[in-house]
């Protein structure tokens, strides 16, 4: 326990003034509006730590985090385990706001009644409600929200629960999402930190609530802190998302100071045909990784909307020059579980000739962080138990028919053991839901082997390591990359009635790239899909494609 005074930030972390304000406020709730770039993630972690590591958050107490996306949710508490080590972290929750609805459900289940009854180890599925048996994803938040009112004493528990909530991507809460937490927290002493940036709302096609930041200020009293810096983005690429700003929210730009320098390289690329598109970007991502040594999960692809449809030609490219990609809506959501990140990781270890990242990853998560504290004995005896298990699984590179996977992961799991397993999700803590997503991870490992037999490559499109990105732009929300592909910037692709969130989602995207965007156009994209609405012929996005010509780097 340290004293808030002698706190510092983590060491090569630099908090604005503001920021630090935000991170030690220990009386008010706070709305932080921010810009990309600015450190949202990495300000709530250091927030984790402040209020953890000084007692401002009183043991028992927890901290409560809720984000959008379950690799956002994932990726907080994997900074804070990082930042204040296991003990501390384990009084820090991560959740997505589906994912917290589902844990009231599961806790106070009982409550629901009649048509609502769900049975214990009810399942969760896209569409089909069948209750008792399983529910739907969007009746989550809604049978949550009954259990609240029929019972104030799971508020209460709730509340009694955790001293801070962390509310992160904040400007795309809806309407639902804001009556859970308001119900819960709302004129309570709980301390609620909402982070966001008006200018990335691209959720209003989903209900995002308008003027949610102004709401929530007045609701729960709370400060409101701005923040300008970016520090992701190189200065060529801050003036680019600058004329944005100005446009999106004005009185909101960078200043001047912030403004200046070299660095960054933007190219506004035009083709005939995404043929030729196709060709180009792939050659110049194989000289991005083979000659600059980028590494492939520092690019990005992005597209508004339809991302097989708009890059099939560009995949089959890239399939031509042995470049792995990851297709992100194409990706299951059982690839974001907890536990299938450690077993990619494990068998990355197994079957890899190097793999310090994933090695790296996988001991972080499977050995305590007093371990060094005793002599380093759990680490060692990790490190006897993969050298033998390499010499399996050499035998099966030798055959190449990898037989001996699932035993060795079977044996891996054993020694891991039951505690530390149902550790990585509060969802594990049900063993029928551990040993659902064990299995379905093996069938998708099995179903990803078919189509590419090397177990390597399979798994490189699982590992955020291997791979390049294709992914569209509200998917991207919340990442950063060395260099940024944005395919398409044409009417056909970015149109709709609300031109402030059509501006909002390029804005988005063009911020995600911390040294290199490149924007392409073509005159035609062949339909490559069932798609009613695609359009072979293309025109170019103007206004958009104004303000990268204004800062592109020249022909050469």
């Amino acid at each position: 326990m340290i004293s808030p005074e002698a706190w510092k930030p983590s060491e090569g972390i630099v908090l604005e003034p503001n920021a630090e304000v935000a991170v030690r406020e220990v009386k008010r709730c706070v709305a932080l509006t921010a810009g990309p770039g600015a450190g949202k993630s990495e300000l709530l972690a250091q927030r984790a730590d402040f209020l953890l590591t000084t007692g401002a958050c009183r043991y028992p107490k927890r901290i409560l985090a809720i984000a959008f996306k379950v690799d956002a949710s994932n990726n907080l508490k994997e900074r804070v385990w990082r930042r204040c080590g296991a003990d501390y972290a384990s009084r820090f929750d991560s959740y997505t706001f589906h994912g917290f609805a589902k844990r009231i459900i599961e806790r106070f289940r009982p409550v629901l009644t009649g048509d609502d009854a769900l049975d214990a180890g009810f399942r969760v599925v896209p569409k089909g409600k069948a209750h008792p048996v399983q529910t739907e994803f969007g009746l989550l938040i809604p049978l949550a929200l009954k259990i609240l009112d029929a019972y104030p004493m799971a508020v209460n528990a709730i509340r009694q629960t955790y001293s801070d909530v962390f509310l992160d991507e904040f400007q795309d809460c809806t309407d639902e999402q804001y009556a859970l937490v308001s119900k819960i927290f709302g004129g309570t002493a709980r301390r609620v930190t909402a982070v966001g940036d008006v200018k990335q709302k691209i959720m209003g096609w989903a209900g995002a609530l308008d003027g949610v930041f102004g709401k929530f200020e007045a609701d729960f009293a709370a400060t409101h802190l701005n923040i300008y810096r970016n520090f992701r983005s190189q200065p060529q690429l801050l003036r680019l998302q600058n004329d944005l700003i100005k446009v999106l929210d004005p009185g909101s730009e960078m200043p001047a100071e912030l403004l200046g320098g070299e660095g960054g390289e933007i190219l506004l690329q035009s083709f005939n045909d995404c043929t030729d598109e196709a060709f180009s970007l792939a050659d110049q991502i194989n000289t991005w990784i083979n000659v600059e040594s980028v590494a492939p999960s520092e690019i990005a692809v992005l597209v508004r909307s339809y991302p097989e449809a708009y890059t099939v030609r560009l995949t089959s490219a890239l399939d031509g020059l042995g470049i792995a990609y990851r297709n992100e809506n194409q990706m299951q959501d059982i690839t974001t579980e907890p536990i299938a990140l450690v077993v990619v990781d494990f068998l990355l270890c197994l079957y890899g000739s190097r793999e310090p990242k994933a090695w790296t990853r996988l001991l972080r998560r499977i050995i305590p962080a007093d371990d060094d504290d005793h002599g380093g004995s759990v680490r060692n005896d990790w490190n006897r138990f993969i050298k033998e298990a390499r010499k399996t699984a050499a035998e099966d590179l030798a055959a190449k028919n990898y037989a001996q996977r699932w035993t060795l992961l079977k044996e891996f799991l054993s020694m891991v053991g039951v505690s530390l397993l149902t550790g990585l999700s509060h969802d594990y803590e049900s063993r029928d839901r551990l040993k659902e997503v064990i299995r379905d991870l093996k069938k998708y490992i099995d179903a990803a082997l078919e189509q590419e037999p090397d177990l390597l490559k399979a798994l490189s499109q699982l590992s955020d390591d291997q791979s390049i990105r294709i992914l569209t732009v509200h998917k991207s929300k919340g990442l950063e990359f060395d260099s940024v592909i944005l395919l398409g910037v044409e009417k056909e692709a970015y149109w709709g009635n609300d031109t402030h969130e059509v501006r909002c989602t390029f804005f988005v995207a063009i911020s995600r790239a911390k040294r290199r965007l490149v924007v392409t156009t073509a005159k035609t994209r062949d339909k490559l899909a069932d798609i009613n609405s695609w359009k072979t012929v293309r025109r170019p996005h103007h206004e958009f494609l104004g303000y990268v010509e204004k800062w592109r780097a020249p022909e050469r």
